[in-house]
């Protein structure tokens, strides 16, 4: 052909290949909408001009204090405006940005500013008690950067420099490049680490990009969407959408923390149109007074983090709010999977609608591939909706690899896939449904237990907030499920009545023979902690 004859002489150059990059999304958004609102907190607006040139005056400060590719920048921050700046401006010299979970204890933040050599550390006002013990853990002192919050009442500081101030000493005609490779890294995130040291998770300037448009196409999202940051940003770097709301030219509404008043206050005042969260954050709105939820409707939500129980489904729907499920992990950007809808759905009943979109759903677009394999084999399991095995993914939105650990990198990549550790079943229309985590599967006298159904059933009782179910020791049984129960505000029930509950719903075997009354431990992200449950159930 004659394409073989003369491709070789067909070379990449600057006309037709430059790295793919978040950066190039905040500069054509403050080129083409300069005076959009780019940012609301409290009473401050910056528009995307003034957030773009805020962040190449952080890029340039940052150069000045000896910053340079690769080093590592670390935040400890709620979501405020400096939070949205801080994932365009290290990412512009090339620096990596590490966002630090917030409700973490100072020793496992001092383990993560060690282990990723944070050369910098921006620090909010309210953690100053918290990242002063951690620093007296740390081997090596990051320069510190206090970001002042009028807002609040805190009025300790750290270092010599407050953010504001800092910005001042950058350039403000510094001009950012893209990467010369798209591969090089722009974020760290760490693991949660129930179990031993958490690992460090890199992500890429091509996967970052890849995975904000990837939201944008998945969840329908139009041009300039008014975001509300319910969602962490330090979580997976926001599921990437400090890049995403870049891309559409949106707003960010920052919100310090999640509360229902506030939550519904800032949704009426900005008419926002798009939040993420945990099942968690969603329940609390479902939840809340009915005078609250006034005037708020059509709000497009996401929910992941867990697997969300049916009631959160059904109770979002009759709210008028569009929930849509996704699915991932940290190692897969945070979203990688989506239930995707068929129109044809909404014929259904709302129980059906709601067990359809409950599932893990099938990839995003532009990450090439999840199934479910055996792990054992590696092939996949038949698509007949109760064969299990593991599910995987491989593609553009994986992570590059754990940070200074080849052996857990090489395990997570064994046979060319990212494995997950979520098992699932694929049902017949190619849909994947996680049954459990695999540390989660309860197994009883020779039959395996899904937690994830049990709870499902148990979020049905008019009673329950929240739910986790784990494996209790059991001499005959060798386990059998203990439930944990958080009950809604001023709702009362008792453990006979539970079980009864659940024996109508499910078969007796699988029903839980112990019940727990009490606040369910969670992460700052909603996540349920199973880990310190099935310390107390041993």
């Amino acid at each position: 052909m004659i394409l073989d004859k003369y491709e070789l002489n067909l070379e990449k150059n600057s006309a037709n290949y430059l790295a793919l990059s978040p950066i190039s999304f905040i500069r054509k958004a403050a080129a083409v909408y300069p005076n959009r609102i780019a940012t609301i907190y409290e009473e401050i607006r910056f528009t995307w001009k003034s957030v773009y040139t805020r962040s190449c005056r952080l890029a340039s400060a940052l150069q000045k204090v000896g910053i340079k590719k690769g080093d590592t920048v670390a935040a400890v921050l709620p979501n405020i405006p400096a939070m949205v700046e801080l994932h365009f401006g290290p990412a512009m010299i090339g620096a990596v940005l590490n966002t630090i979970n917030i409700r973490l204890d100072a020793e496992a933040i001092a383990f993560m500013l060690d282990h990723g050599e944070a050369k910098v550390l921006f620090v909010d006002q309210e953690f100053v008690p918290l990242i002063r013990k951690a620093l007296s853990l740390c081997k090596a002192k990051p320069i510190i950067i206090d970001v002042e919050d009028r807002h609040i009442s805190a009025n300790e500081f750290l270092g010599e420099l407050e953010y504001e101030d800092f910005l001042l000493s950058g350039e403000v005609d510094f001009t950012p490049s893209l990467p010369a490779d798209e591969w090089e890294a722009i974020s760290l995130n760490y693991t949660s680490g129930t179990t031993g040291n958490p690992k460090g998770v890199v992500y890429h300037h091509r996967g970052a990009a890849i995975n904000a448009v990837n939201n944008i196409l998945e969840w329908g999202m139009p041009r300039h969407p008014i975001y509300l940051w319910t969602l962490p940003m330090f979580h997976c770097n926001g599921w990437c959408f400090p890049w995403t709301v870049a891309s559409a030219v949106g707003t960010n509404v920052c919100l310090r923390k999640v509360d229902v008043v506030k939550v519904f206050e800032l949704m009426r005042k900005h008419k926002v149109t798009h939040y993420c969260g945990a099942p968690i954050v969603h329940a609390s709105l479902i939840n809340a007074p009915e005078e609250l939820k006034q005037g708020v409707r059509g709000v497009s939500a996401l929910v992941a983090g867990a697997a969300p129980p049916l009631t959160v489904i059904e109770g979002m729907d009759r709210m008028g709010f569009d929930l849509t499920h996704v699915y991932g992990l940290t190692e897969t950007y945070g979203p990688a999977a989506g239930a995707a809808k068929h129109p044809q759905w909404m014929a259904l009943s709302l129980e059906e609608r709601a067990m359809k979109n409950g599932r893990q759903g099938v990839p995003y677009l532009l990450q090439e591939e999840m199934t479910v394999l055996d792990p054992e084999t590696m092939k996949p399991v038949p698509w007949d909706g109760e064969t299990m095995g593991e599910i995987m993914f491989r593609g553009n939105i994986t992570m590059k690899g754990y940070l200074k650990n080849k052996q857990a990198t090489d395990e997570a990549f064994k046979g060319g896939w990212f494995h997950s550790g979520d098992l699932a079943v694929v049902e017949r229309d190619g849909y994947v449904k996680i049954k459990d985590r695999s540390k989660d599967i309860i197994i009883s006298g020779g039959e395996n237990i899904s937690s994830l159904e049990v709870e499902d059933v148990l979020h049905r009782h008019p009673a329950v907030m929240i739910a986790a179910v784990v494996a209790k020791p059991d001499e005959k049984w060798g386990e059998t499920p203990c439930a944990f129960i958080e009950l809604k505000e001023g709702q009362v029930t008792n453990e006979e009545e539970i079980i009864k509950f659940c024996k109508e719903k499910l078969a007796h075997y699988k029903c839980p023979k112990y019940v727990v009354f009490g606040t369910v431990p969670k992460t700052s992200t909603g996540k349920i902690q199973k880990f310190l449950l099935r310390k107390r159930v041993k």
